[in-house]
């Protein structure tokens, strides 16, 4: 899911399925899923849970108001049949080993918006801040040698 102007890119990088969010709400169209990742916390586990599937799960990388995501993850453990996580990246190596095949093999495009030198994080942080960037920022360091 994205807006109109990433659609392309997104098919390109090898979505499947690509849903516009300024023309179709997926909490509208009668779909349901496995799996809602909502990477940027732009949505809530009270807005998407009608769109689950039962034994559904919601991943959730914000905290959310107040800190309401933990406190979630734990009950719906408890109760319902639809889950919220917040995913802990683990990597193993040879998780490791197979992300560099695909990066070498050119399965694998990290997107980069923009590259500042890292005296300007304060500048990079206000523009991701602006929720208008379109994959990475990346700080650059440059090598100091050593003293």
């Amino acid at each position: 899911m994205c807006n109109t102007k990433n659609v392309e890119l997104v098919r390109s990088l090898g979505a499947d399925e690509v849903i516009d969010y300024l023309h179709e709400d997926f909490t509208k169209n009668g779909e349901t899923y496995d799996v809602i990742f909502d990477a940027v916390g732009k949505h809530s586990f009270r807005r998407c849970r009608r769109s689950l599937k039962p034994g559904g799960t919601f991943f959730e990388t914000d905290l959310g108001f107040m800190w309401h995501v933990p406190l979630l993850a734990l009950l719906t453990r408890l109760i319902g049949d639809k889950k919220v996580t917040l995913p802990m990246p683990r990597y193993t190596r040879d998780e490791v080993l197979f992300l560099k095949e695909l990066i070498e093999a050119g399965k694998y495009r990290a997107v980069i918006d923009r590259s500042y030198p890292l005296e300007q994080v304060v500048e990079a942080t206000r523009y991701v801040e602006t929720g208008q960037k379109t994959g990475n920022v990346v700080l650059t360091v440059v090598g100091g040698g050593t003293r």
